[in-house]
């Protein structure tokens, strides 16, 4: 089985092509989290996880989520992780938690996608974030050979810098940084609703038709990239940056 958690469309869109390659059902890790489903899952032997990269790790509210879940029957889990640029090292934390869930771990495979983390870093125009999408194509290509063979994906780079993110600058990035308070609105707003429907943690009500954020964010972007007026802006650190989602890739 594979499960996905997506914000702004680039795990979805991999896990897709994992599902359609190996013939396996997928579930939405957003709907998941999104209702507190943490119900047993009958997932067959192998389970795929495809998320993206916050701060050199997989998603707190995924893992989270991870722990509290029985996979009744699974044996095996592979992890799938996209990035803006690299994932530091993520795979040692991912091996940690395949313990935990007495599944053998067989391995961490990082693919670069589009950056979407637009809170601190450009975000590139749909040209740009095309060409990588198609750098992207053999990675994507081998970590689907790999699991289809039952081999493990091979072992990442890892060095001291990557340790120093992902053990350490990771909990002050949650601690520090991952707030919804920067989040505004403009007068652009339509009221359509659509950033509160994107929320994977319910964070986001609308308040005589203008969206206003809670305590509950996990900084996935999904709101602002795909508020349709742009009107949502993080801070100062958003304006002029494109918004991007994958799925204007595909208009």
């Amino acid at each position: 089985m594979i499960f996905c958690f997506s914000g702004t469309g680039n795990s979805r869109y991999i896990a897709r092509r994992f599902a359609e390659a190996l013939q396996e059902p997928l579930t939405d890790l957003n709907a998941k989290i999104r209702t507190c489903d943490t119900s047993p899952i009958q997932t067959g032997h192998d389970v795929i996880l495809i998320v993206p990269t916050y701060a050199w790790r997989i998603p707190r509210v995924v893992s989270d989520w991870l722990i509290k879940t029985e996979f009744a029957s699974a044996e095996r889990i592979w992890f799938v992780m996209d990035c803006g640029s690299e994932i530091g090292n993520a795979a040692k934390y991912n091996r940690h938690l395949a313990e935990q869930k007495n599944l053998q771990y067989m391995g961490t495979a990082q693919i670069v996608m589009p950056e979407n983390y637009i809170a601190l870093f450009a975000t590139p125009e749909a040209e740009e974030a095309g060409e990588i999408v198609q750098k992207a194509q053999p990675d994507v290509e081998a970590a689907i050979a790999s699991v289809q063979a039952g081999r493990e994906f091979p072992a990442p780079r890892n060095n001291m810098e990557y340790r120093i993110m992902s053990g350490i600058i990771n909990p002050f990035f949650y601690r520090l940084i991952v707030k919804a308070d920067p989040f505004r609105v403009s007068g652009a707003c339509v009221g359509c609703g659509q950033c509160a429907s994107k929320c994977p943690l319910n964070n986001i009500e609308l308040r005589s038709g203008k969206p206003v954020w809670g305590k509950q964010c996990t900084h996935c972007m999904a709101c602002i990239s795909y508020c349709p007026a742009k009107a949502i802006e993080y801070g100062k650190r958003s304006v002029g940056k494109p918004r991007y989602r994958f799925e204007e890739l595909e208009d």
